[in-house]
C-alpha cells in the first residue's frame, strides 16, 4: 500500500525518519509531499495514494475525489476540522484523529501563557501569582486532564465540567467537578478551553457565557478559534476592563482585540503542538494507525461514521 504523508507544515526529520520505519516495516512504501504551494499538488499526489497521513492540511471532498485509491486518511493531531467527513464517508474513506499525543505539549504551552499574562507580559510591573487561584477546564479530555495535573504542581484550585465525562470521574481524578458550564465560570479565576469545534460549540463562548466570571478573570483559548463569538467578546472586553483573553488560535478579529493592550495576546501561529516530542508522537501514532487499520482492520479511532 501507497501511504502519502501530506504536509503543507513538515514534520520535524525525526518524525518523518520514524513514520517511514513504521509504514516500511509492515511492508508498505511512503511517499511524501512536503512543504507544497498549491492544492493541485495535493490534487496530483494523492491520485494513487491508498492512505494518507496530514497535519493542518484540508481535506476537501475535492481531495478524495481525487483520491480513487484512497482508505484511510489519519489526522497526525487531536483536532480533525480539516477533513471533511461527509465527503470521506461518502467516499468510502475512514479519517481517524490521534487523541493523546500532542496532550502534554498543548498544556505545557497553557501554563506558559499564563505565566506570561498573570506577570503582566513581563513589562517590569509587578504581578500575580498562580498559586491558589481556581482554574476551570472546560473539556476533560486527553489534554484536560494534563492541564489539571500541571495546575496542581503550581499548587491551584482545580475545578473542570464536561458534559460527556461523569463528574465521579472528574472528582477521581483529584478535581472538583462543577455542576454546569456556567459554575466553571461563575467559579473560577482562569478558564481554560479544551472543547472540539462542534455544530454544539460554535460561538458558544459568547458575551453571557464569559461576563459570569469573577473580577480580573483569564480567559484561554488553546481550542479552536471557532468556539469563540469574537464580536460579543469583544463587546465584553471593552465593557469589563479587568478580563484578559489570551489565545493560541490568532482570531478573524486580531486586530479589533489588540485594541486591548494589555489585556489580550495571541501566538502569530497555533503553537500547541509545535514541540518536537509530540510532533514525532503524532506522526509515529497515525504510520501505526493505518498499519493496523490494514493488517487487522482496525478503525479504534475513527472520526467519521
Amino acid at each position: 500500500m501507497k501511504v502519502l504523508v501530506a504536509t503543507e507544515k513538515p514534520f520535524a526529520a525525526a518524525a518523518v525518519e520514524g513514520i517511514k520505519k513504521e509504514v516500511e516495516a509492515a511492508g508498505n512504501e511512503l511517499a511524501l509531499l512536503e512543504k507544497y504551494t498549491d492544492k493541485a499538488q495535493l490534487l496530483d499526489a494523492v491520485k494513487d495514494a491508498d492512505a494518507m497521513i496530514i497535519r493542518s492540511d484540508k481535506v476537501d471532498a475535492e481531495v478524495l475525489e481525487a483520491a480513487k485509491n484512497m482508505k484511510i486518511v489519519v489526522r497526525a493531531g487531536a483536532g480533525y476540522d480539516n477533513i471533511d467527513l461527509a465527503a470521506a464517508t461518502a467516499n468510502n474513506v475512514v479519517a481517524e484523529n490521534t487523541p493523546g499525543q500532542n496532550s502534554n505539549a498543548v498544556a505545557e504551552l497553557v501554563f506558559g501563557l499564563l505565566v506570561y499574562t498573570v506577570r503582566n507580559f513581563y513589562n517590569g510591573k509587578a504581578g500575580s501569582e498562580l498559586m491558589g487561584k481556581k482554574i476551570g477546564i472546560l473539556a476533560f479530555g486527553n489534554v484536560g486532564r494534563n492541564v489539571a495535573r500541571v495546575a496542581k504542581g503550581f499548587g491551584m484550585e482545580v475545578y473542570a465540567f464536561d458534559a460527556f465525562c461523569p463528574a465521579d470521574v472528574i472528582e477521581a481524578a483529584g478535581v472538583h467537578a462543577a455542576k454546569s458550564q456556567n459554575e466553571l465560570f461563575q467559579t473560577c479565576d482562569i478558564v481554560s478551553l479544551h472543547i472540539p469545534a462542534t455544530p454544539e460549540t460554535i460561538k458558544s463562548i459568547n458575551y453571557a457565557t464569559v461576563n459570569q466570571m469573577p473580577k480580573g478573570g483569564i480567559l484561554i483559548n488553546t481550542a479552536r478559534k471557532e468556539v469563540i463569538n469574537e464580536p460579543e467578546l469583544i463587546k465584553l472586553l471593552a465593557e469589563r476592563e479587568d478580563l484578559k483573553y489570551i489565545t493560541d488560535i490568532k482570531p478573524d478579529a486580531d486586530e479589533d482585540f489588540k485594541t486591548f493592550e494589555g489585556r489580550y495576546f495571541s501566538t502569530p501561529k497555533k503553537m500547541g503542538a509545535q514541540t518536537a516530542e509530540a510532533n514525532v508522537n503524532a506522526g509515529i501514532a497515525a504510520a501505526k494507525q493505518i498499519n493496523a487499520f490494514f493488517k487487522d482492520g482496525c478503525t479504534k479511532f475513527k472520526v467519521n461514521k
